[in-house]
C-alpha cells in the first residue's frame, strides 16, 4: 500500500511505528480532541493564577471537575506549574529554628572530680493543694550542689530558659538532659550556647542516663512537705528554703559525709 506514492512500510520503519499503530492514528486523526473544551477551561484558570495554580487550586476554580482528569489534561498540554526557588538562606535559618537532639555525650559517667565542668538538669512536677507545678533544676554532677532552679505553675519554655539564665558562662562545660520538648527547643539551644557550653541527651525514653537529677528529685518529694502549701507562693518559699538546707546543710554519704557546697571546697583544695 502506498501513502502519497510512498510505501506506507517505509514510512512505518522511519517514524519507527507498528503498520496496525500508523493506521490506528490514520483512524482518529481527523476527529476532534474531546479534552480540547476542558483544557480551555483548565488553561483560563491557570493563566489567570499567573502560572503558578497547581491542581489543587484549580480544582477549587472548577470543582464540577475531576481532580485526575485535571492533572491528566495538565500533562498533556504541558501546564507546568512555575515553582519558586527556594532560598537558601531561608532554608538555613529554618533549620537553625528546628527542634534539635543530641548525642549522649556523659554516657552515664556520673562519678566526677571537677566542680563546674558537668551539670544535668530536669523538670518535675508537684501537685498541692488540687493543682500542679513545675520544678526545673539545674545540678552540679561532680559536687551535687543545685545551681539554678525555678518554679512555674506550668510548662511554658520560660521554666527552662529562666534556669538555665541563672547559670555563669563555662567554656566547654557539659549540660545534660532528656531528649524532652524543652531542650530540644530553639530558645534552650541558643542560651547554651551563650554561655560557651555543650548539650548532652539521654537516650530516648532512659531516664537512667540522667540518674543524678532522678534522685535529686526523689529526696526533695521525701523531705519536703510541698504538698501542704496553698498556694504556688508558699511552694517557691518552700522549695527555697530546701535548695538552701539541701546545698549547705544536708550531708551526703557518699560524698564523704559532707554537704555540696562543703564538697566543692574540698574538691577544688585538692
Amino acid at each position: 500500500m502506498r501513502a502519497l506514492g510512498i510505501n506506507v512500510d517505509i514510512l512505518c520503519e522511519l517514524a519507527d511505528v507498528s503498520r496496525s499503530g500508523y493506521y490506528k492514528w490514520l483512524r482518529t486523526a481527523d476527529l476532534p480532541d474531546k479534552d480540547y473544551p476542558d483544557y480551555i477551561n483548565i488553561k483560563e484558570v491557570f493563566d489567570n493564577g499567573k502560572r503558578k495554580y497547581g491542581w489543587r487550586s484549580i480544582k477549587m476554580w472548577l470543582p464540577e471537575m475531576n481532580h485526575k482528569k485535571i492533572q491528566r489534561i495538565m500533562r498533556k498540554y504541558g501546564l507546568v506549574t512555575k515553582v519558586r526557588r527556594r532560598n537558601p538562606y531561608k532554608a538555613i535559618m529554618k533549620k537553625r529554628l528546628e527542634h534539635r537532639t543530641f548525642p549522649n555525650k556523659l554516657q552515664r559517667a556520673f562519678i566526677q572530680t571537677i566542680p563546674g565542668t558537668v551539670f544535668c538538669t530536669d523538670i518535675t512536677y508537684l501537685p498541692f493543694n488540687g493543682m500542679y507545678a513545675y520544678l526545673s533544676v539545674i545540678k552540679d554532677i561532680a559536687t551535687g550542689e543545685v545551681m539554678a532552679w525555678h518554679v512555674s505553675s506550668g510548662l511554658e519554655m520560660t521554666l527552662v530558659t529562666e534556669t538555665i539564665g541563672q547559670m555563669e558562662p563555662r567554656d566547654n562545660a557539659l549540660i545534660h538532659s532528656d531528649q524532652g520538648f524543652h531542650y530540644t527547643n530553639p530558645l534552650f539551644i541558643e542560651s547554651v550556647k551563650k554561655l560557651n557550653m555543650i548539650q548532652s541527651m539521654s537516650g530516648k525514653g532512659n531516664c537512667i542516663d540522667n540518674a543524678p537529677i532522678e534522685s535529686f528529685f526523689g529526696h526533695l518529694k521525701d523531705e519536703l512537705d510541698y504538698k501542704s502549701c496553698q498556694s504556688i507562693e508558699e511552694l517557691r518559699s518552700k522549695i527555697n528554703e530546701y535548695m538552701r538546707y539541701y546545698n549547705y546543710e544536708r550531708k551526703q554519704w557518699t560524698r564523704n559525709r559532707m554537704s555540696p557546697v562543703e564538697y566543692k571546697s574540698h574538691l577544688l583544695a585538692q
